[in-house]
Parts: structure tokens; C-alpha cells; sequence
């Protein structure tokens, strides 16, 4: 897992490779070349991406006229002002007309952290997943990035895709041998009978860090990655629930409404089990790159096994 590559570059990489071969597949940007990483792709098919300027909101609308008669739009802006700026449009304008538009938010997450909390993308999860008919994609590195581009552009649909900005390890390398994506269903990166840790996005590394240090103490847990936020794989949870007994998510997004509140509704219904849920708290943050926010707040690999750790303990004496 030495090698780094960012998510968007991977995006868009694979994006441009489509579009050659495809003209129905058009690229709008609000002012966001350089965060998306478009510069390539406006060059080489200038005819099929659409500048509308720092106009979130117009940008969907348009991505959404584009569907009606027949293109393949993708839209590429900063994930803290499409799912806020632009709710309402993706709400009516995307998922409840039915149109087939795929949303790419870069920099989600905490990967403005030191621009502050205005440009955090904390409450997306929580936001979206209560929209019908929204697929919500997190991928967890560059390779898993690529497959979901190479999927969602064969499929018709609204999707929201989440990813970061700056490059980050691999995870899905021939050595692992798991295909990077599947549409709706969990990646078994690890197994375990332990406990079972659950992750999407770019903590997906950190928890496979965290299950190394676990398991040098003894403890080996299961890692699921959880791509797809909606659909989501509740098979995979159930089982995990049933034969490791406790769970443990991690997500970059609020404790509040995300992969946690969605693990434990599943879990609560089908097959009662102790559920952790690891997470940014309900307040404002400290500033700080995402690094250090995952550490300051537990979210990096030693804080993970800490409170993993802990948790079994508290399990233990139940």
C-alpha cells in the first residue's frame, strides 16, 4: 500500500477515457477545474465540458436539462456547496425527476480542514441518503475511484460520489486480490472473527492500519469496506453481526445520521449486537488538514485500535 494517487485525478482519468468513446458523456464544472482536476479533460474535448462559474445550484439544473434530451452529464464541484447550496436541486431537479446525472463532490469530508467548518462536508451521508433513488458512492482509493466511474457511466440513475483531494495510499493492488468495486455491496478487505470494523472513504486505510495493530495483540477483526451508502449491503452487515458478535464503524462525517446510524439501524432490526460508532462530533471543529484531524479526533489508525480496544472490553462485560 506505498503507492499515493488522489481520487480525483483518478476520476477524471478515467472519466476522459470514457468520453472519447463516448459523446453523449459531458463534463460541468462550476469554477472548479483545478479542485476537480479537469484541466486535461477540457483540452482534449473542449466540446464536451460546460463552465457555469460559481453557480452551484444553475449547475445541477443544467446537468439535469442535459439528461432530458439524452446526454450523460456529470457534474464536478466541491461536495460542501453541492450538498447544501444545491439540496434542493438534486432533490427535485435530479433524483425526483428521474433524471440520470452523476455528481461528483470532491474535497468531501474534512479535506478543506484548515479553511474551516464552511467548507466541511460533514452532514452529506445523513442528507442524501434520506433522497429516493440517490445511489451514494464513497470510494476508499484512486483504483476504486476508477471502477466506479467505468460502472456509474454505463448506468441510468442519480448518483452522488464523495471523494477527497490529496493523494492517498492504495488499498486494492493485485497483492490484495478483491475487485475494487461493486456496485451495492461491501469489500471483505480483511477477515476476522473478533469483532467487525466498518469504514467507506478514505478511513477505509486507516482501519486496515488500525486491524494490523489490533492484530498484533491478538484481536483479529474483520474489515468491511463499505463503498456504496446507498443501496447499502445489509447481507454483509447481518452476517458480520451474527458471526463476530460487534461492530465497529468509522467515518469522516458526523456522528450524527451517517455509516454509524445506518450500521445500527440494520443491526437493531435483524440481529442485536453492540455497535460503536467512531466519528467527527456534533461541534465545530479544530482546523487543521485531514491528518491531523483524524488524529486529534481518533480517527487515525492508533486511535482506531484504541478505542476497538476499549470497546471489546466493555463488550466483554456485558
Amino acid at each position: 500500500m506505498s503507492d499515493y494517487r488522489a481520487c480525483r485525478e483518478a476520476y477524471t482519468t478515467a472519466l476522459l477515457a470514457l468520453a472519447k468513446e463516448d459523446p453523449s458523456i459531458i463534463v460541468i464544472s462550476s469554477d472548479a477545474r483545478g479542485s476537480c482536476s479537469l484541466n486535461t479533460f477540457v483540452e482534449t474535448l473542449p466540446d464536451q465540458f460546460v463552465e457555469i462559474g460559481i453557480a452551484e445550484q444553475n449547475e445541477i439544473g443544467v446537468a439535469a436539462g442535459l439528461s432530458v434530451v439524452g446526454k450523460n452529464p456529470f457534474v464536478c464541484a466541491p461536495a460542501c456547496f453541492l450538498t447544501a447550496r444545491s439540496l434542493e436541486q438534486l432533490k427535485v431537479d435530479v433524483a425526483y425527476s428521474h433524471q440520470n446525472v452523476k455528481v461528483l463532490g470532491v474535497s468531501g469530508g474534512v479535506s478543506y480542514g484548515a479553511l474551516g467548518a464552511s467548507h466541511h462536508t460533514l452532514h452529506d451521508i445523513a442528507t442524501l441518503r434520506c433522497i429516493p433513488e440517490l445511489t451514494i458512492i464513497l470510494p476508499s482509493d484512486a483504483a476504486q475511484t476508477e471502477e466506479v466511474v467505468r460502472t456509474i457511466a454505463h448506468e441510468r440513475g442519480a448518483f452522488f460520489i464523495r471523494i477527497g483531494r490529496e493523494k492517498i495510499p492504495q488499498i486494492y493492488t493485485e497483492e490484495l486480490g478483491v475487485k475494487p468495486f461493486t456496485l451495492g455491496k461491501a469489500n471483505t478487505l480483511r477477515e476476522g472473527d473478533a469483532i467487525t470494523l466498518v469504514s467507506c472513504g478514505e478511513l477505509v486505510y486507516h482501519t486496515l492500519e488500525a486491524a494490523k495493530l489490533l492484530s498484533a495483540e491478538g484481536i483479529e477483526a474483520r474489515v468491511l469496506d463499505m463503498a456504496t451508502l446507498k443501496p447499502f449491503d445489509e447481507e454483509a452487515i447481518i452476517k458480520a453481526a451474527k458471526e463476530t458478535g460487534a461492530l465497529v464503524t468509522i467515518e469522516e462525517h458526523s456522528i450524527n445520521g451517517g455509516l454509524g446510524a445506518t450500521v445500527s439501524q440494520i443491526v437493531c432490526a435483524n440481529h442485536p449486537v453492540p455497535v460503536k460508532t467512531l466519528a467527527f462530533p456534533d461541534e465545530y471543529l479544530v482546523t487543521g488538514n485531514s491528518l491531523e484531524l483524524f488524529a486529534h479526533y481518533g480517527l487515525d489508525a492508533k486511535g482506531i485500535a484504541a478505542s476497538v480496544e476499549a470497546f471489546i472490553s466493555q463488550v466483554s462485560t456485558l
